[in-house]
């Protein structure tokens, strides 16, 4: 009897994940071993609350590769270690209910996560789905992988804003700072795609600091102090992660200090912490843009590779899930940069669980022009090309709703 496989998304959301659903769908769709193709709303809770779709007949998979964020809703479930929580039985009950044979996870670290403790609570079942997780983050933190399907989209977006902005900043003589807040809680890969301008031989963003690198106050005035001896228009790229020598996040006085179910901190305000420094320190015009979600639903500025690759992850899985895998995480793995090529494969989703993966500290000097070129031969392949865009009748974008 054919089996039948759910899928679903989970964390933040991207302009590509969607893409990864549309390659679950279309490879679900094709092979005659998979009955029923379902869709879990919002993540492992429609497993849980029996919230699921079926997707079976859906056919706009080419609007839904352009589609932002996650059509089916997401949430930031954390499974707990007990295998005995009444959870489990619920989860189990869901997939006895519906046939499943294969469960797809879509999400970052958090999601392998959940992925990890559903393979452990069905290790001994013998009749105990194929379970897979399918990688997703624009803050390319995965371990496991070579970069994660959304973080080339949010990397064009920040790349091409953050250019746009060294232009508007320039056009007026007089001493101004412009603080520019990216996403990456621990890790700067985002920030180094903001920092493309000048990686690829300009001079601006003039300061640029992730959180894998100690942030001192005192020495970032120093900096623009210096800097202004030589342009009257600062621009600085900053993580919202950035912390000081005692890990302590900067600005953490400013912060609710609530947390989520993973026990991760809600971080924002950085930039205008700094904003207020520099006014306090120095007295120019200073002003701070948090770009904030733009980073991560910003599909009109998507990367065509980094859609097409998202798709191509979500084929892949069910071909693993299809061949007796499970407990895997399925990564990227990159073959050459000129030209650019990749291939696929499979890790345990175990060993990449709740673990990340930060900038290298090789790449720690931006001055240097090795590390400059070395960084824009791994981010530039992964922005190239535009989404195709669907326009309604009054000259918007068009996205599925599921």
């Amino acid at each position: 009897m054919k089996k039948n496989l759910i899928v679903g998304q989970s964390g933040g959301p991207s302009a590509a994940i969607n893409a990864t659903l549309a390659g679950v769908i279309a490879a679900a769709q094709r092979d005659e071993r998979i009955g029923t193709v379902y869709g879990s709303r919002h993540g492992i809770e429609g497993v849980i609350h029996d919230m699921v779709i079926d997707l079976t007949d859906f056919r706009e998979l080419e609007k839904l590769k352009s589609t932002p964020a996650m059509a089916l809703g997401s949430c930031r479930c954390k499974l707990p270690q007990d295998f005995d929580a009444p959870v489990y039985q619920f989860i189990d009950t869901t997939f006895q209910k519906y046939n499943v044979g294969y469960f797809l996870y879509i999400g970052g670290n958090d999601s392998m996560d959940t992925v990890d403790k559903l393979s452990r609570f069905y290790a001994d079942r013998m009749d105990a789905p194929m379970i897979i997780g399918l990688p997703k983050t624009i803050d390319n933190d995965l371990a496991g992988t070579d970069h994660t399907p959304g973080y080339g989209s949010a990397a064009k977006y920040l790349a091409v804003t953050m250019n746009e902005l060294i232009r508007d900043t320039a056009i007026y003589a007089i001493k101004s700072v412009t603080i520019v807040e990216v996403m990456g809680r621990h890790a700067g890969w985002l920030t180094l795609a903001a920092a493309l301008p000048k990686l690829l031989g300009g001079q601006k963003p003039d300061i640029v600091a992730i959180p894998e690198v100690p942030f001192s106050e005192s020495f970032f005035i120093d900096q623009i102090r210096e800097k202004m001896k030589t342009t009257d228009n600062i621009v600085v790229a900053v993580s919202e992660g950035i912390r000081d020598e005692r890990g302590e996040y900067i600005g953490s006085s400013a912060k609710s200090g609530a947390v989520d179910n993973f026990g991760h901190v809600y971080l924002s305000g950085v930039g205008k912490h700094l904003e207020v420094l520099v006014k306090n320190k120095i007295g120019c015009k200073v002003r701070s843009i948090e770009l904030n979600l733009m980073q991560r639903c910003s599909s009109h500025l998507g990367s065509l590779v980094d859609i097409e690759e998202s798709f191509s992850i979500g084929e892949f899985g069910v071909q693993a899930a299809l061949a007796g895998e499970s407990g895997k995480m399925a990564t990227i793995k990159r073959n050459g940069d000129q030209p650019y090529s990749i291939s696929m494969d499979t890790v345990k989703v175990t060993d990449v669980a709740n673990r990340e993966q930060l900038v290298p500290s090789k790449w720690f000097n931006l001055e240097d022009k090795k590390v400059q070129g070395e960084i824009c031969r791994y981010i530039l392949p992964l922005i190239q090309g535009d989404i195709p865009k669907f326009q309604n009748a009054y000259g918007l974008n068009d996205y599925v709703i599921f």
